[in-house]
């Protein structure tokens, strides 16, 4: 699974120097933090699988996959480019 942390920090990185190069360290550091949570399910989705617990309004009961963990995490990182592209699909 290292060439999932090497493309994913790739990914990120593309994102904060265009966002810094744009518009400077405020939106730098909202990328940072957009992309926190993608990246550790993406590095880290098996030791994430086995969480049990609450998640908003209902509970977790099973162990997911970390697979499952992995590929949500790259839909996460990836939303800022899908999202586009599904609106000009629809539109």
């Amino acid at each position: 699974m290292n060439w999932n942390r090497a493309l994913s920090g790739l990914v990120f990185l593309v994102y904060f120097i265009l966002a810094y190069a744009k518009a400077g360290n405020e939106a730098g550091f909202m990328v940072l933090l957009f992309c926190l949570v993608p990246l550790a399910c993406i590095w880290f989705g098996e030791a994430m699988r086995g969480y049990l617990g609450t998640a908003g309004m209902s509970g977790i009961t099973e162990p997911t996959p970390g697979i499952i963990v992995c590929i949500l995490g790259w839909l996460v990182l990836l939303l800022p480019v899908i999202a586009p592209m599904i609106g000009w699909i629809f539109s």
